[in-house]
């Protein structure tokens, strides 16, 4: 019987190994698996490439992963924003590599990746420094950057209601870039809020597909980032 909920976090986690690329849902807080990176830091997996749409708040979730140094590179579109200070000062410091990448062409490179689309051309970042060594031709008087695909090791998602065979719901706005990574991951991870009997979701409203899911961890108490920043919480 297929039956892909864990029993806990470090089980999870286990086979994330130094090197991975990690892809990590979220916009800011919104659907960021706070409790799986938790684990992933202390795991301890270090010299890891991590794509997220930014690099986190305060010192809790990604901004604490790559405080501990586990975070050799970010490939992101915002990799400064409100109550992100550990980030800039690596950058700053030349201890952490960037990737910037305009936020539309990272969904695009998500999403080609997934479907085993190797590279695509878009307008987006022509004539820019993002377009620096990048193959640029012309279409219809057009100048258009290819951008390459993007896949990962891992992908770290986090969904409201998942059932046994994996198939998952997420909640409004939070869903962001989590569909996408599962497809383009070779192992996703996922952490749930609500664990549902198998049959009890409707097919027409599951967005991510068990056949994309590998494992999954019951969270039912999700923690926010937005108040652990507030409180001034350290993780670890």
């Amino acid at each position: 019987m297929i039956n892909k909920f864990s029993h806990s976090l470090t089980e999870i986690i286990n086979p994330i190994f130094d090197g991975a690329t990690i892809m990590i849902s979220g916009f800011g807080e919104a659907g960021s698996p706070i409790e799986l990176i938790h684990a992933l830091i202390d795991h301890g997996a270090k010299n890891l490439t991590v794509i997220n749409n930014n690099t986190g708040s305060g010192q809790v979730g990604l901004a604490a992963l790559i405080a501990n140094g586990q975070v050799s590179k970010m490939i992101c579109s915002f990799p400064r924003t409100a109550n992100s200070t550990v980030f800039p000062k690596l950058y700053r410091t030349q201890k952490i590599e960037l990737e910037l990448v305009p936020q539309g062409t990272l969904a695009e490179r998500i999403r080609a990746g997934g479907a085993g689309i190797p590279a695509f051309y878009t307008a987006t970042s022509v004539g820019t420094p993002l377009s620096k060594g990048k193959e640029v031709r012309r279409f219809n008087n057009t100048d258009y950057v290819m951008e390459q695909g993007l896949t990962a090791d891992f992908a770290l998602i986090k969904a409201h209601c998942a059932d046994r065979y994996g198939n998952l719901t997420y909640h409004k706005t939070a869903r962001n870039f989590a569909p996408i990574m599962a497809t383009a991951a070779n192992i996703t991870l996922v952490q749930a809020q609500h664990p549902v009997e198998a049959g009890e979701l409707d097919p027409e409203s599951v967005i991510t597909p068990g056949i994309f899911v590998n494992h999954i961890i019951t969270v039912s108490h999700p923690q926010q980032e937005s108040v652990m920043v507030a409180q001034g919480h350290v993780y670890p």
